[in-house]
């Protein structure tokens, strides 16, 4: 199989939170919908939907786990360098997230910190 596209699909309950949370990031807005708000992430515009937690239930028919209790991925978002991570995570404590760990250095030339989203989704953002 040749899949032409991939993207992500996360539950949320609160689409003008969601909404607000990730354009106060400077994310670009892939569209919104009743249903859903979406976002173009990186230089190669991968995309991430936000469903309303109900509306994505009702189309998979798979239990979605709680992001607030558990991971099923952590998407990472690359920094250019350490001062960008440390902005990184100003701009999502102003932004309503929550920092997870904060930046700090790990491993042989790493640094950053884990963010969680309003709707508890984790995203590492580091710069190697």
């Amino acid at each position: 199989m040749n899949a032409k596209m991939i993207w992500a699909n996360y539950t949320v309950s609160d689409l003008d939170r969601t909404t607000k949370f990730y354009t106060d990031l400077g994310f670009k807005s892939n569209g919104r919908s009743a249903e859903l708000t979406s976002f173009f992430f990186g230089q190669h515009d991968f995309i991430i939907h936000f469903f309303l937690t109900d509306k994505l239930k009702a189309n998979v028919e798979i239990e979605i786990s709680d992001a607030h209790v558990a991971n099923e991925i952590i998407f990472t978002l690359s920094a250019g360098n350490r001062d960008e991570v440390d902005e990184w995570a100003k701009q999502v404590e102003n932004a309503g997230g929550k920092i997870v760990s904060a930046p700090k250095a790990f491993g042989a030339g790493y640094y950053g910190f884990v963010f969680a989203d309003p709707d508890g989704h984790k995203f590492n953002v580091f710069n190697m």
